[in-house]
């Protein structure tokens, strides 16, 4: 059997042991959508990254789709230009056909009308969550710091704080081996990550 399967396997039922354990049931059917541009090494050729418009720098995109504790469902990584709506298409389908009793989404304002037209021919209920007006920079939005917090997990892990992968499918299998080891973590109550 190939490695990738056996691996996968195993994320599987680490991810269905740590649900389990919080008391929820084995499958999900609620899941939060984000994206996160990150910066690049400066070895990687031009030709593998791209301009984030909102952040003004040449980088690459994570998008994460994760339940509602924060475990992740999903991952794609493209060039920064890549918009949020595009990779969260693939995203949503991706797991869709992995969990079928997914139901509610919740989105942030970077995703589009056709997104959500798109969600709904999958039978899934999009939900676009906005700021609170009036709020300062950086607020915890209902529903979606789910994803945030996994974003913010994930960075505890020194290999993703910038992405020095030359190929998206190996960062992809970076941010996999990053939530197999903070599932496992999960399960036997250890601490967090220190250095």
């Amino acid at each position: 059997m190939p490695k990738d399967v056996v691996f996968a396997q195993l994320n599987g039922l680490l991810w269905e042991l740590v649900r389990r354990q919080e008391g929820r049931e084995a499958a999900p059917s609620a899941c939060v959508i984000d994206a996160q541009s990150v910066k690049t090494s400066t070895s990687l050729p031009a030709r593998i990254q791209g301009i984030d418009a909102g952040k003004k720098i040449v980088d690459r995109k994570r998008s994460i789709i994760t339940d509602t504790p924060g475990l992740l469902l999903a991952v794609l990584v493209t060039a920064a230009g890549v918009q949020d709506s595009t990779a969260g298409r693939t995203l949503l389908e991706q797991a869709a056909t992995d969990h079928p009793g997914l139901r509610k989404v919740w989105v942030d304002g970077g995703y589009r009308k056709h997104f959500v037209e798109h969600a709904a021919t999958l039978g899934i209920d999009l939900e676009i969550v906005q700021r609170i007006p009036g709020a300062g920079r950086f607020t915890s939005t209902p529903k979606r710091w789910a994803v945030e917090r996994t974003y913010g997990w994930l960075m505890l892990h020194r290999r993703l704080a910038r992405d020095f992968e030359t190929h998206p499918h190996r960062s992809e299998a970076m941010i996999h081996l990053a939530m197999t080891d903070l599932m496992a973590r999960r399960l036997t109550g250890e601490n967090t990550i220190s250095w």
